[in-house]
């Protein structure tokens, strides 16, 4: 049937004036920038560790966590469609997709040493008493209890950041794997923070308005009569510096001034850049790594020694805190974290690839096909694990034809049981 126009008008809407404001009128706090936004240290804002963390907490954010069921043998089956996997990599809360969530978290854990993962909204299921967690947040720890922490946490119904203690065993505390080098105060970045710091005063100091001038009067200045004709003089030249157009000013022959500004020779910049570097052996990183010209092998060592124990500090503690010892014993329930090996291959070695893992019968055409990001084959050959480089035999040929046969006389039955013909 046909909509009218008079359907149409009342089934149409608008963002600005058929919406009533959220809370009866009442918004909440609010705030010229986005408050849940993580924001880091000021000894690390202002200096190059911002580039770093940011460079690992991205790559580290790129890595995929699953909540998982296990089969048997405890490898991988399926993925558990539950309120954690949701957070995780679909939508963390009202604020933040599941990624810019772990974005959040492994930058938290950069910059704090340890960061703290809380369920906000939890449903509880009355018949099996079962927990689920519809969404999460990222909470900086303030102080440390034996049994519980008190942390300061994103509240969205307020628009606030407050101040709550709950139990450690509700709450993901992931440290940082890097602690001793990263966060100690007399560890290497913070020895390069604060040296990176003190350049900063220096520079700061060279690029004032001072002349730090030293002026030489040709008599003595020791009673208060010559003090106040030194001060006269001063001024003088101060006054003639700012009001000529070039800054210049004169002085009498028997004068002398000495300028004191100039660049002092001392080794700061030559610890800076020995700082710089001993940081990035530590924690595995290269300038190539942060510039985006780095080779396979220099990525591969870079995400085994950097990126893989963050990712599975966080990923230890997920499973140790959200899944309960009885999902992980009869449900064979874990969390696991996958990277994409694919990912920095270039075209020429997808194909090598792509042949030696369908010849060896690890994946099958359709499943390289996703990895690739194209539609599957509608070819049921597809879909086997087979090598298509061999020929079948006459015996293979026939119990596939016979597998064949049997499914479609299985699927004939069915559709007459559901017509009622048998």
């Amino acid at each position: 049937m046909a909509i009218n126009v008079g359907s149409r008008l009342k089934r149409a809407w608008n963002a600005f004036t058929n919406r009533d404001p959220p809370g009866k009128n009442y918004y909440g706090g609010g705030s010229s920038y986005r408050p849940d936004r993580v924001r880091l240290n000021r000894a690390n804002d202002r200096t190059i560790m911002t580039a770093i963390y940011t460079r690992i907490a991205m790559d580290a954010a790129g890595i995929t966590i699953n909540h998982v069921r296990l089969d048997e043998n405890g490898r991988y089956d399926e993925t558990v469609d539950s309120g954690l996997n949701c957070c995780l990599n679909l939508s963390g809360n009202k604020d933040q997709t599941g990624r810019a969530l772990r974005y959040d978290m492994f930058l938290s854990v950069l910059d704090e040493g340890v960061a703290a993962l809380v369920p906000v909204d939890v449903d509880v299921d009355e018949e099996t008493g079962k927990e689920k967690i519809l969404s999460m947040r990222v909470a900086k720890v303030k102080e440390w209890y034996p049994d519980d922490v008190r942390l300061e946490v994103y509240n969205d119904q307020t628009g606030q950041k407050e101040e709550i203690t709950l139990p450690k065993a509700e709450v993901a505390l992931i440290e940082n794997p890097f602690y001793a080098v990263m966060n100690e105060p007399n560890g290497t970045i913070q020895r390069l923070i604060r040296k990176l710091n003190l350049m900063d005063v220096v520079d700061d100091q060279l690029g004032s308005e001072k002349l730090d001038l030293i002026i030489q009067l040709p008599y003595v200045v020791r009673n208060e009569i010559q003090k106040k004709r030194a001060d006269d003089r001063r001024a003088e030249i101060e006054r003639q510096l700012t009001g000529s157009k070039y800054g210049i000013a004169y002085t009498d022959g028997s004068e002398h001034i000495t300028q004191l500004n100039r660049s002092l020779e001392n080794n700061l910049l030559k610890t800076v850049e020995y700082l710089t570097n001993m940081a990035y052996s530590q924690l595995g990183i290269t300038p190539e790594i942060m510039n985006g010209t780095a080779s396979d092998a220099v990525m591969t060592n870079y995400e085994n020694r950097t990126i893989e124990p963050l990712v599975a500090a966080a990923v230890d503690e997920l499973k140790r805190k959200f899944l309960t010892e009885e999902d992980r014993k009869e449900g064979r329930e874990s969390m696991m974290y996958f990277r994409d090996p694919f990912k920095l291959a270039p075209v020429s070695a997808v194909a090598e690839m792509a042949d030696k893992f369908t010849r060896n019968e690890i994946l099958t055409s359709n499943e390289f096909r996703q990895l690739l990001g194209m539609k599957p084959s509608k070819d049921p050959k597809a879909d086997e694990l087979r090598n298509s480089n061999i020929s079948q035999s006459d015996a293979e040929i026939a119990e596939r034809n016979k597998t064949i046969t049997a499914g479609k006389e299985a699927v004939e039955r069915s559709m007459a049981n559901q017509n009622g013909e048998v």
